[in-house]
């Protein structure tokens, strides 16, 4: 075979310029730290005799410290970007069809209702025509809530796939999941005759696809407690066996025999056992009991997993990855290939502040340049080896002399032989060689997929440690990846144009912060732990710059209670009659004064660069202050609880929105009006941001009266900078001002308003305790 030197590259490293960003990172930074040494020479100088409201002072300098910690752990992220530019073309160069290596797709879903299952089809059916292969793909979907409906919705689709895949192939199909592909409506008028027929048979192939998944209902299908759904009758969601599936089987000989554009993957259906008496470790369980259920029926070199809705946006997502897996002389540099996350229907100006676009293109660039992006839980492709622990260094130096003894694998991988035997082919084998345990018939593979799906079977092994995804946290992709990149490999970023994968974004209040509480809780719940960035940077092979980026988002929970104090210093000053900065005839004004402006106008420029509107940056700028005072400060009492034993973490299901084939955003019920207000429960994460914005109004009508009536200021009173202070954070949480005079889920219930009022009450009072 000829030298790779002389063949084109799949894939290209290049530096992004950022100059002008690090002078403005350095000038923000110099303003912070001019700031802390006013406040700090200030209480220094003045001893005895330092502002009327000593303790104030000094919890602003403590507070403003941290703050300035935070942006060095930010410069660290964003100072070095880089991005991947992949060339799929130049694959048939370096490998054939046949060459290419197989991948396991996941798709993980855990509840019908929170996640319906016409969203799970259309992302399965979005990963079943992807241009690659179709023996070389085979899709495994986790259903944690065991339900026979989204079981039933999955054989529908396979049913459906053997139309819509050739459909695909055949006219190039760009989008593939069909709610997105007919929402476009007409085919265009530019498209033949025969074109316009098979489109129009689709679209009423697919409608009518929707309306029997749409009809289908729990308890009319285990009713019939025979055939297809005899195992779900008893099975509560909670407490019932494995339940695996064979819906499509491509590697039958007369399947096999097909046209290339015709055959359609493998599509497997995996409810893992459940049981009262077993931990079931959420997401991270259901991911390792499908990486062992694919290693005894399947074991691809590659795996990629997906969240229910993530469908793939760009067909050749795979070709790309391949690219970055294959494109590298050594694999140490791809030990994994994430894609960022991105929104398809996103709402205008991202008014919930979850579509993350800046955080992938500012801090996932500069993460990119260092050990690599974090993993992100969905849109990631695996190599198998690197989840079951194989370290690096050993990944090209293994033999068959060198390969582990079956008593070392068994302690590792459990007690299946058909486990052990392909954990072996992974650790000791080629990723091009064909796997050992494919069989002709998948569904011979059942039984022993069904033993390693026991919830007992990982006891006593490596498994959620060692092994596939890491147990002990909410967030199991941080975690995940922090022992992978700990471990010594690297990671790279996927970004082709058009986006690889796209997924819903929730909305509305609960949803919204439901989902950063989770998040919260998990990151926090590592900073807690033996996986703590700091340590393995200290003790395993994490780079110190890669720990640092790490901990830009692991403290996101930690932020909480200082920003929650900053907040309060501008209200406890006005109604107390004291100050925490500077008069605005003081010199010493100017600093807080630019750096409130230098701030906030490189927030704006990082927006205005990603292409986003000022629109956009303010309501992310004021979904990261409810988000702190909400979310994030419940994670940290959750967690604080959790750690002296005084509470449990519960894990939280994201709603995921219904999808449907018909134009138009709109629904029609009138919550739907405006999809982009903030909506409320009684959930307690909204008492404290309610409390916030009445105690700001409070204090703002203090200081406005003081001015009004003219009453001379006491020494050390507040002044112009306080009374700014509560003005803003008025606007920020102003969607819980209109909160408190709407109506339906727009208001904020009286069991909310009572409570936020009764703190706001009590610190009131203790503003004015002598």
């Amino acid at each position: 075979m000829a030298s790779t030197k002389t063949k084109l590259q799949l894939q290209e490293r290049v530096r992004l310029p950022r100059t002008a960003w690090k002078l403005a990172d350095l000038a923000v930074l110099f303003l912070l730290l001019a700031l802390l040494a006013r406040r700090a020479s200030s209480l220094v100088a003045a001893g005895c005799a330092a502002p009327a409201c000593t303790w104030c002072w000094v919890a602003a300098l403590i507070c403003e410290a941290w703050f300035t910690v935070v942006w060095l752990m930010n410069i660290n992220a964003k100072w070095n970007p880089v991005r991947f530019d992949t060339h799929p073309e130049r694959l048939a160069q370096r490998r054939s069809d046949d060459e290419l290596p197989a991948v396991d797709m996941f798709v993980t879903t855990a509840d019908p209702k929170l996640e319906p299952p016409l969203v799970t089809v259309n992302t399965v059916l979005s990963l079943l025509a992807l241009d690659y292969p179709a023996g070389k793909l085979t899709c495994y979907v986790s259903d944690d809530g065991c339900s026979a409906v989204t079981c039933y919705a999955l054989r529908e689709a396979a049913e459906f796939a053997k139309l819509w895949v050739p459909f695909c192939k055949k006219y190039g199909v760009g989008v593939r999941a069909p709610f997105v592909y007919f929402s476009s409506g007409a085919a265009g008028a530019a498209a033949d005759a025969e074109f316009l027929r098979a489109w129009t048979l689709m679209k009423n192939e697919y409608e009518e696809l929707v309306r029997r998944i749409e009809k289908a209902e729990e308890d009319s299908l285990v009713r019939r407690g025979d055939g297809e759904f005899a195992e779900f009758v008893g099975a509560d969601r909670r407490n019932h066996p494995t339940i695996i599936k064979v819906l499509w089987d491509s590697s039958s000989k007369s399947k096999s025999n097909q046209a290339a554009d015709d055959r359609i993957p493998s599509l497997i259906y995996v409810s893992r056992e459940k049981s009262p008496t077993q931990h079931h470790h959420f997401k991270a369980g259901a991911m390792n009991v499908l990486t062992r259920v694919s290693g005894v029926v399947t074991n691809s070199p590659i795996m990629l997993n997906v969240d229910c809705d993530m469908f793939a946006n760009n067909p050749q997502v795979a070709l790309h990855a391949m690219c970055l897996l294959l494109g590298f002389d050594d694999d140490v540099h791809s030990g994994f290939v994430q894609a960022p996350q991105k929104f398809y229907g996103a709402l205008n100006d991202d008014p919930f502040g979850n579509q993350m676009q800046v955080i992938f293109e500012k801090i996932g660039y500069g993460v990119a340049g260092l050990q690599g992006l974090f993993y992100c839980g969905t849109g990631c492709f695996h190599r198998r080896k690197v989840m079951y622990g194989v370290p690096p260094d050993s990944a090209t130096t293994t033999s068959t002399k060198d390969s582990p003894s079956d008593k070392e694998l068994q302690n590792k991988f459990g007690g299946s032989n058909e486990l052990i035997e392909s954990a072996r082919s992974i650790i000791s084998g080629d990723m091009f060689k064909s796997p050992t345990t494919v069989v002709a018939d998948l569904t011979n593979r059942v039984e022993a997929a069904k033993q390693v799906s026991a919830c007992s079977f990982e006891t006593g092994t490596s498994w959620g440690q060692e092994v596939g995804w890491v147990y002990g946290s909410m967030t199991e992709d941080i975690l995940t990846g922090q022992r992978i990149h700990a471990a010594g490999w690297r990671s790279a970023i996927l970004n082709p144009d058009p986006p690889a994968f796209l997924g819903g974004a929730p909305t509305g209040g609960p949803a919204s912060l439901t989902q950063y509480k989770r998040w919260a809780t998990g990151l926090l719940e590592i900073l807690l732990s033996r996986h703590n960035p700091v340590l393995l940077s200290a003790f395993k092979r994490l780079d110190f710059r890669q720990c640092v980026a790490y901990l830009v988002i692991d403290v996101w929970p930690v932020r909480a209670p200082f920003e929650l104090c900053y907040a309060l210093l501008a209200p406890y000053c006005l109604i107390a009659n004291r100050s925490f900065l500077p008069k605005s005839s003081e010199p010493g004004f100017v600093i807080p004064l630019a750096l409130f402006l230098a701030y906030n106008a490189y927030n704006l420029g990082e927006y205005k660069d990603c292409r986003l509107s000022v629109r956009a940056w303010w309501n992310n700028h004021r979904m990261q202050r409810i988000v702190s005072s909400s979310a994030w400060l419940l994670a940290f009492l959750t967690v604080v609880l959790k750690t002296v034993g005084l509470s449990e973490t519960v894990f939280e299901v994201t709603r995921k929105e219904q999808q449907s084939s018909s134009d138009g955003d709109a629904g029609d019920g009138a919550d739907d009006a405006d999809p982009g207000r903030f909506t409320f429960d009684s959930s307690p994460v909204f008492v404290p941001p309610t409390a916030l914005a009445m105690l700001s109004i409070v204090a703002v009508a203090v200081g406005a009266w003081r001015v009004v009536a003219g009453a001379v200021p006491a020494a050390g009173g507040p002044g112009a900078g306080e009374l700014v202070c509560c003005g803003w954070l008025v606007l920020c949480f102003w969607p819980f001002v209109r909160g408190l005079v709407g109506k339906g889920s727009y208001g904020i219930p009286w069991s909310v308003r009572l409570k936020a009022a009764l703190l706001v009450a009590a610190f009131a009072h203790l503003c004015t305790r002598n």
